[in-house]
């Protein structure tokens, strides 16, 4: 919860910091939190790996949540290269954080235990309650008193969040510790041992995820290579596993891990092109009071939290009358929804032309349905990352599983940057009426509909293949 808070207490203010403070223009401002939240999803691959192999998942965790404390009060201070450090801290940080912390509750539970999703879901109430009092205390602090006092208080979220995990250490019993040392494996390098080998590694890719922030077209090409690597390298070890049924299960995950990329990238535009729609094109008075921008982003998290037992009750009531839908059925629904979520945007923007002023009530309903798409994803994502997945590369997959989230990132910040109205300077003097506006994004809106309700309804259609493949997993 307190690590969620960090992050989404930032990412809430972070596009506006940089259109407002620093006066980039939209497509400027869209490439690097596109660079940004890109590098934050491929880190979890390397911060897996690593895990699994050297640090184990507790030394991981607080390693990435000391990184992330860092850059969260570096970006408290307003000077661009100081800014671009902070966002290498934050991305390595989310690198050692992000896949462990999920590992972890994935250890927590019996391979067969049918409470895992549920599980899961409740973990992601966790993290949607973060994610819900972030935006609200972050970015009003923001908005209201200066970037620096909401960035500020994101890293005071992490330092929380780092007393809490060292606290309740004694509740998880040895299961996060580091593995045992592989025989006949070399104790140590150069005099080093490997565990000092990654921090001193960890100050370099810190200096390197700098300087890629501020290169989107470079981020974009390493990361789709990197994709590449990795999927290849995922399924020449599936190809080489001698059990067919593991084998099977280990495609399905890689297939629905490539999936959950459509709506990833749709679901994302809530940081970019959501956001800067919502402040120019949504009336946000409520009553008489004007309500931030940023603050709106608690909306989805709301529902999450409103939405999540009942979805966790709904799993386990259908799976009891043997009436759950599998896996790659959730997958489909959840696509779906966030396709309606966007149609109703699209119908705001459309019905709202000669103004160019949305009823708040279009981008409720958008956030509503987007939040019941995610449910039917994202945690099942994680639960099955941990069910179809051998147990020895269970970090790496969980890795892989958020790299997908990474190249979606990248895709997310390109179909925002067709929404881009302003070209930088003086925002006052550039930034368009809002009638000249509201159908830039309103377009945009409609058509990643169309995209999104095509591909969930053939997944859907592909499902009973799908889970066959899982052989009885659900």
């Amino acid at each position: 919860m307190w690590e969620r808070f960090s992050f989404y207490g930032m990412r809430a203010l972070l596009v506006f910091y940089l259109t407002k403070s620093f006066m980039l223009g939209d497509k400027a401002a869209y490439a690097i939190y596109g660079s940004y939240t890109a590098l934050v999803y491929t880190t979890p691959v390397i911060g897996g790996l690593l895990a699994d192999r050297l640090l184990g998942f507790r030394k991981a965790v607080v390693l990435g949540g000391v990184l992330m404390a860092l850059g969260h009060f570096a970006m408290a201070v307003q000077n661009v290269q100081v800014f671009y450090v902070a966002l290498g801290l934050l991305i390595c940080g989310n690198g050692f954080f992000k896949p462990n912390i999920s590992s972890i509750v994935g250890r927590l539970y019996a391979p067969d235990d049918p409470r895992r999703d549920s599980g899961f879901t409740i973990f992601y109430m966790g993290i949607n309650l973060g994610a819900l009092l972030s935006p609200l205390a972050c970015g009003y602090l923001g908005e209201r008193f200066g970037w620096h006092w909401g960035f500020g208080l994101a890293g005071v979220g992490m330092l929380v969040g780092l007393v809490v995990f060292m606290r309740a250490q004694p509740m998880l019993a040895g299961i996060a510790d580091p593995p045992p040392p592989r025989p006949g494996a070399r104790a140590t390098l150069g005099g080093l041992s490997w565990e000092a080998c990654v921090y001193i590694a960890t100050l370099f890719a810190v200096a390197l995820a700098w300087q890629l922030v501020q290169h989107a077209a470079l981020v974009g090409t390493l990361l789709s290579l990197f994709v590449i690597v990795v999927l290849i390298g995922l399924v020449v070890y599936m190809l080489r596993l001698e059990d067919k049924t593991a084998r099977d299960r280990l495609g399905v995950a890689l297939l629905l891990t490539v999936v959950s990329v459509v709506f990833w990238a749709f679901f994302e535009q809530t940081g970019t092109s959501m956001n800067l729609f919502t402040d120019r094109n949504v009336n946000r008075s409520i009553l008489g009071w004007v309500v931030g921008a940023s603050q709106l982003q608690s909306v989805n998290p709301f529902f999450i939290l409103a939405l999540a037992p009942v979805f966790s009750a709904l799993w386990l009531y259908l799976a009891r009358h043997r009436l759950e839908p599998n896996t790659a059925l959730k997958f489909g629904f959840g696509i779906v929804l966030v396709g309606l979520g966007f149609l109703a945007l699209f119908i705001g923007a459309s019905t709202s032309r000669r103004t160019g002023v949305v009823p708040l009530f279009w981008l409720v309903l958008g956030y509503f349905l987007h939040s019941t798409g995610e449910l039917c994803l994202s945690p099942i994502g994680l639960s099955m990352i941990t069910k179809l997945s051998p147990r020895n590369i269970t970090g790496l997959m969980m890795g892989t599983w958020f790299l997908s989230s990474a190249f979606a990132e990248y895709v997310a910040a390109l179909i925002a940057q067709l929404t881009g109205v302003k070209d930088g300077g003086n925002i006052a003097a550039v930034l368009p009426k809002p009638s000249e506006t509201v159908m830039v994004y309103g377009s945009v809106f409609g058509s990643i509909a169309w995209v999104a309700l095509g591909v969930g309804l053939l997944v859907i259609l592909l499902s009973p293949l799908i889970a066959r493949r899982m052989h009885d997993v659900r």
